[in-house]
């Protein structure tokens, strides 16, 4: 079958067009091609990608593409000069059209979804794979479609058959496609048999049960600068490359090519192949798809990532904050705003945060969004993640800092209260039912569920009345205000949940002994409320 389905030109990518952009009365296509993507970007509000991990996924696709077209994927006079570049890109107003059109022109055949004749290089996948395994052993369509049940798993969102699945438009597939290149499992995959020796086992994905973090601003065009980090002195375009560049595919019997520099670590960390199969009968869609591992060794750490919190843990080991469905975004915007945010985990703000509010003249329009994916580390996945912040950035904290922003003492006045509450009312349950080493969590779970959203509403408002010139004394934060506030929504929790069992004289009772934990930090010892 000849290369079909080019990813430039067809409409495969979900966006939301800003209200000022020509043809947005109507006529504006609710999807675009990568080559619109870049060309219109000023005109576009933002990604319309529902599922969290591919978004995360074709972002930095895209800011690899940005540094291409732009020339700001090196920087061998330094970061001031990469910056200057930048600054003259964003007063333009818009990605250069020629730069775009110079790139896309070169590598035009790169970006076929559909590629299947001998020496045929379709987008981010591997053509070897049709003759490398087994052609009646295929993954199929429903593994390929993170969402759906496949094998024996349970259907949770929707009914999906093997013998007989609903096959996926190229839109679904291309997303599809690159979670897995990111997000993927490890574990057993398919067989591949390479050089006469045949495995089938994967490692994961670069950014498995992690959750990245992006500025955001109030176009696409915005967004892709504010999401660029300066390359080191050292990088060179031609050997820092994107998995469509390469001259020839990697030997999977040899160890993964060198991520040199930020494009090749924004697109060629992956750890699996795949290669989709078109319906004969409806070139839009996709009828089958191999999927199995990329490099018999694989890579020894995680390819550094400039969108993830690097945390150390007790082995002294770097790794990134996983995500978690139940972690409202601003329990961590500390960690994102401050240099050296408070935790014994000691971690460490994403490095494009350091950049990006030079993108804007008036900083704090950039916003925060989370984009992750809670799983572990083999086969489960749980939750997808997609948050997004209040304009927040003009708070992140300047080298020349001399006291702790306000936005770190406000959070931990939140998550102070909030882990009181949970002790509370976990003390409280345990005591009304006479066992100490009952776990609790119908009353813990629902005090959270009760708590939580309130203070993250309560959270906001308080933000929003920050001093944002850095002239006011502790950040114009009223703590005490915020501690009687925070302390307010726990008490009222811990009443609601604990109401029922109050009615008796031994709730009421345990009740009352547990209260006391609202008010001090460890047992025993009250702290002012």
């Amino acid at each position: 079958m000849p290369a079909t389905m080019n990813i430039l030109e067809e409409s495969l990518f979900p966006v939301r067009w800003s209200p000022d952009a020509e043809g947005h009365a109507g006529s504006a296509p609710p999807r675009v091609g990568l080559l619109d993507l870049l060309l219109r970007s000023h005109e576009i509000e933002g990604l319309a990608v529902p599922d969290a991990p591919a978004h995360s996924a074709l972002l930095r696709i895209l800011y690899a593409l940005t540094a291409r077209v732009t020339g700001l994927d090196e920087a061998k006079d330094g970061p001031d000069n990469w910056q200057f570049l930048r600054d003259e890109v964003l007063e333009e107003g818009r990605l250069p059209q020629k730069g775009i059109e110079d790139y896309f022109a070169r590598y035009r055949d790169r970006f076929f979804l559909f590629d299947l004749e001998p020496g045929g290089r379709p987008w981010m996948q591997d053509r070897r794979l049709k003759d490398q395994c087994d052609p009646s052993n295929t993954a199929g369509v429903n593994k390929l479609v993170v969402t759906r049940p496949s094998g024996n798993n349970f259907s949770w969102f929707t009914h999906a058959s093997d013998p007989r699945p609903d096959l996926p438009t190229a839109a679904e597939a291309v997303l599809n496609l690159l979670t897995w290149h990111y997000y993927g499992p490890s574990g057993r995959c398919s067989a591949r048999e390479v050089n006469g020796v045949t495995s089938a086992s994967a490692k994961a994905g670069p950014l498995r049960t992690s959750l990245s973090y992006h500025p955001e601003g109030d176009t696409l065009f915005e967004t892709l600068l504010a999401g660029l980090v300066p390359p080191a002195r050292g990088v060179e375009a031609e050997r820092d490359q994107c998995p469509w560049e390469w001259d020839e595919l990697p030997d999977p019997d040899e160890q993964p090519p060198a991520l040199t520099g930020p494009c090749s670590r924004l697109t060629a960390g992956s750890m699996h192949a795949l290669l989709l199969v078109p319906d004969p009968e409806d070139s839009e869609r996709v009828r089958d798809a191999y999927i199995t591992w990329a490099y018999r060794t694989g890579r020894g750490t995680r390819p550094d990532d400039a969108y993830l919190i690097w945390q150390i843990s007790k082995q002294g080991n770097p790794y990134p904050r996983p995500a978690d469905a139940h972690r409202a975004l601003w329990r961590d915007l500390d960690a994102l705003l401050l240099i050296d945010p408070p935790g014994v985990a000691q971690p460490r703000r994403p490095a494009v945060f350091e950049w990006a509010i030079e993108v804007s003249p008036e900083s704090s329009e950039l916003r925060v969004r989370a984009l992750g994916f809670e799983q572990d580390g083999q086969a489960k996945d749980t939750q997808f993640v997609d948050a997004v912040t209040p304009p927040v950035l003009g708070f992140v904290e300047k080298r020349s800092a001399r006291t702790q922003p306000a936005v770190g003492r406000l959070r931990a006045l939140g998550e102070r209260f909030g882990n009181r509450l949970d002790r509370a009312l976990r003390r409280a349950w345990r005591t009304y039912v006479n066992d100490a080493k009952d776990s609790a969590e119908a009353w813990a779970q629902e005090g959270a569920a009760r708590y939580w959203p309130a203070a993250e509403r309560a959270f906001w408002d308080r933000f929003a009345l920050l001093d944002r010139t850095g002239t006011a004394l502790d950040g114009g934060l009223d703590a005490a205000a915020a501690r009687t506030s925070f302390l307010q929504l726990a008490m009222r929790a811990f009443d609601d949940v604990t109401a029922s069992a109050a009615r008796t004289q031994r709730g009421a009772k345990a009740v009352e002994e547990a209260r006391i934990e609202l008010f001090c930090d460890r047992r025993g010892k009250p702290r002012p409320s």
